[in-house]
């Protein structure tokens, strides 16, 4: 499909304004807008949604935001570059598309946004990360985002929804867990973007419970979760003791074995833990 919107193909676009990808922005451009169309669907049903997007580059994920009947979109987009290509879009849009030229890591998008709002964005792999970890820590739970859309490595994509006992189980993924539904709803070949990345990409879809799977004080649960892969070959008898004096009793008390690794412990059982260090 070379359009849906009566506006240029992709490839089109990216020549008329020099949009060659920079590296040191993390950029690797998706062209088909068949692709970017499917992934906006995955996001579910957008009418009633404001959607803010990180790193549109071009365009190709925004175009098929607003054609899947996305109510409102804001695009946030560090690379100045990209900005009559995104103009275009919005004139083809009135009132429909919101381009801020800006960092994400910068920022606070809920000035430009109403709720019920969506994420969905093909990720700068430079910041995508450290974006997920915000989202997933806001100070109030319920956040204020229903969902997270997002494209990722594929390797960061497994870890988000990695088990216990696999070597890409970890911080990221108790994290994602313990207050989402996560899941892997597609994956990219390299040869799906320009350049091509030497890696697959993979896009997760995250929908935020009511209230997280088990309680926990999240800011001790994180400092036990962060603690314990920091250094995740070691027993964590060992890899907690900085946490408590009693860390053995309090681990045992928690239903875990002292002498077991952070990879072996699920959800259930960190959380158990945090609780039983809440009490003091």
């Amino acid at each position: 499909m070379s359009t849906i919107d009566g506006l240029p193909p992709l490839r089109a676009v990216i020549a008329a304004h020099g949009l060659v990808a920079k590296k040191q922005l993390g950029q690797n451009f998706l062209l088909d807008l068949n692709l970017t169309a499917k992934i906006a669907r995955t996001a579910g049903d957008l009418a009633a949604c404001d959607v803010l997007e990180v790193g549109p580059g071009p365009g190709g994920l925004t175009r098929g935001l607003l054609a899947e009947g996305a109510r409102h979109v804001l695009a946030v987009e560090k690379d100045a570059r990209c900005l009559p290509a995104l103009a275009e879009i919005a004139a083809a849009y009135p009132g429909r598309l919101e381009v801020l030229n800006a960092d994400a890591l910068d920022i606070d998008p809920l000035a430009h946004l109403t709720p019920p709002i969506r994420i969905v964005a093909n990720l700068p792999y430079n910041v995508g990360t450290e974006l997920l970890v915000r989202w997933l820590t806001p100070p109030v739970w319920p956040p204020v985002w229903q969902s997270l859309t997002l494209m990722f490595q594929k390797e960061v994509a497994e870890r988000i929804v990695a088990k216990p006992g696999s070597k890409a189980y970890g911080r990221l993924a108790l994290l994602a867990q313990w207050r989402c539904e996560a899941r892997i709803v597609m994956t990219l070949p390299p040869e799906a973007f320009t350049p091509a990345p030497k890696i697959h990409s993979a896009v997760v879809h995250l929908t935020a419970l009511p209230q997280p799977r088990y309680p926990a004080d999240a800011a001790i649960l994180s400092r036990v979760v962060a603690a314990g892969f920091n250094q995740r070959r070691k027993m964590l008898r060992a890899a907690l003791k900085g946490i408590a004096p009693d860390i053995e009793a309090r681990l045992e008390a928690a239903g875990i074995a002292p002498t077991q690794r952070a990879e072996e412990i699920p959800l259930e059982r960190f959380c158990a833990l945090a609780r039983e260090l809440e009490r003091g």
